[in-house]
């Protein structure tokens, strides 16, 4: 036993000899020596573990040693980008963190596999090549610089494949051949074969429509850039051991905002678009606008009841006479013919339910209006066969809110060349119903007329920079959405809608291990709040995004 002792005494006597020798060499502040003095004396058996904290923290910070690019495969099973960030931590490299962003999806970039295929091939050499290059020693710390070398570098490319394209037309164009103007297609003279408004006949004079805008071009492998910022935020996050939203609100804010809140989360119940059985089209999304004060474990359980209730009277019930099939984007897709179908059914499922609608919940339609219109006709084919110009589908919605005074919101009614109809819809229905529409952060359109609030995605060269520019200088409500058609991956997105501190997140339907992964990490986040004392209450941040009648339901 005394052997033992004097074998431990030996140790501890040439441990403090180091130490000792240590100081000498480097000169260790005294307070420094006073306390491991206090651990050999007392607690020896800390000692190491204090050493490695000590000389972790006179490490070099880390930086960025390689970026990895890779093709991954979504929730719909469809080829995606994703960028892994590796950076150099104690003298070795880390695997830091990864992320992959939305890419070209739903029916308005509807790319054929090989195109997608090349999209991603793309994405996955700008990350492994030229960018690994440029971020390569990059602090993962300074957000700002590195958002700064991905768009540069963004632009270049951009600007480099407009110049290709310009010369490929200049050579396809005839020396002799004189340069053709497009002109708008005209509205065709033939009257509706349907109209949802029985009895009553349109006096309204057709009206040539103004032609659709150029569309953004889209750069293949553009998503590679949003991608690594993101990627790079979230290293950045886990190297000063904080939560994604608390990181990003500091770079928003310079600092951590005194008390945070929680988003309130819009859940699309129904799909009538395009891609659903029926013959509708105006209506891609009905979301439920929960009522404010609820936690986002309570909407969740709402909202899950509301379901039940609603297959139950399609299963049960011939007056609807729908079917429902739940599609990829986790949301029920039904086969009606009518916009009021829809809306009917909630109503019937809120009574069956106990909930009161306009009072508990109310009602947000996503239209998706640009994708509907006919330009060989110069209308918007609203159902198979049902056509209206723009001043006639006007008078449609004003007709719908004012049987359905539940909804409250209108995303994306018309096309953004509507100017004059944005303003007709915002004087007939403003009081009550607000108008929301798509927004990108690149987009130097003139604001809309009577827009009250705007969706942001996160999707191909968008930057977590960009993000925090535009909800920082947008007028407006912005909410963070996902399409209905958009494949989801990572909890991430929760974290930048609470950190940008927004007041509402759109993130789909209550269906599939991507989507609940971000409604978990919203309730995650809102416990984590509430628990530190920091979660702001419901009644402190009322919801500005609807109009004040509303609000007042609300």
């Amino acid at each position: 036993m005394s052997d033992r002792v004097s074998e431990e005494e030996q140790d501890l006597h040439h441990m403090k000899s180091a130490a000792a020798e240590f100081y000498r060499l480097n000169r260790v502040p005294q307070e420094l020596e006073r306390a491991l003095n206090q651990l050999f004396a007392h607690r020896p058996e800390d000692v190491y573990g204090y050493l490695a904290d000590y000389f972790k923290n006179l490490c070099a910070a880390p930086r960025i040693s390689r970026l990895r690019g890779r093709e991954v495969y979504d929730a719909r099973g469809q080829l995606s980008i994703e960028a892994e960030v590796l950076c150099i931590v104690c003298n070795k490299e880390k695997s830091m963190s990864s992320a992959a962003v939305s890419s070209l999806s739903g029916p308005k970039e509807a790319l054929l596999d090989q195109e997608r295929a090349a999209d991603v091939k793309t994405a996955a050499q700008w990350i492994n090549e030229p960018l690994n290059n440029m971020l390569k020693g990059q602090s993962p710390c300074e957000q700002s610089e590195v958002d700064h070398i991905l768009s540069n570098f963004f632009m270049a490319r951009y600007l480099e494949d407009k110049d290709i394209r310009n010369k490929e037309k200049e050579e396809l164009r005839s020396p002799s051949e004189p340069e053709l103007v497009p002109s708008s297609p005209l509205p065709a003279q033939t009257k509706d074969k349907k109209s949802f408004d029985k009895g009553k006949k349109s006096t309204t004079a057709e009206k040539q429509v103004p032609p659709a805008e150029p569309p953004e071009a889209v750069l293949p492998g553009s998503s590679a850039i949003g991608s690594v910022s993101l990627a790079v935020a979230k290293t950045g996050a886990q190297t000063q051991g904080v939560p994604l939203y608390r990181y990003i609100a500091a770079l928003k804010n310079g600092e951590d905002p005194p008390q945070f809140h929680i988003p309130v989360p819009l859940i699309t119940l129904l799909s009538c678009g395009k891609t659903s059985p029926g013959k509708l089209s105006l209506l891609e999304e009905v979301i439920l606008i929960p009522r404010a004060g609820l936690q986002v474990k309570q909407i969740i359980t709402m909202t899950l009841e509301l379901q039940k209730e609603m297959m139950r009277i399609m299963n049960t019930s011939t007056k609807h006479g729908a079917q429902a099939v739940l599609s990829d984007s986790g949301v029920l897709a039904v086969s009606y013919e009518r916009p009021e179908q829809p809306l009917d059914l909630i109503t019937e499922a809120c009574t069956g339910a106990g909930l009161a609608l306009g009072t508990e919940i109310h009602l947000a339609l996503n239209c998706a209006a640009s994708e509907l219109m006919d330009y060989t006709k110069g209308k918007y084919e609203v159902a198979a066969g049902v056509l209206k110009t723009p001043d006639e589908l006007v008078d449609m919605y004003q007709t719908l809110v004012s049987k359905h005074p539940a909804v409250v919101a209108l995303i994306d009614p018309l096309r953004r060349e509507d100017r004059e109809q944005w303003e007709k819809l915002s004087n007939v229905i403003g009081d009550s119903c607000s108008l929301l529409s798509d927004i990108s952060y690149k987009s130097k359109a003139p604001p809309l007329p009577g827009v009250r609030g705007h969706i942001l995605k996160l999707t191909q060269e968008t930057t977590v920079s960009d993000l925090i520019c535009i909800t920082s200088k947008q007028q407006g409500s912005v909410v963070m959405g996902t399409t209905c058609s958009e494949p989801c991956s990572g909890d991430s997105f929760s974290d930048i809608a609470v950190g940008l501190g927004l007041d509402f997140v759109k993130l789909g339907g209550l269906s599939g291990a991507e989507r609940m992964t971000k409604y978990n990490r919203l309730i995650s986040i809102e416990e984590e709040l509430s628990q530190q004392g920091i979660l702001a209450s419901k009644e402190q941040h009322p919801p500005p995004l609807f109009s004040e009648k509303a609000q007042q339901q609300c």
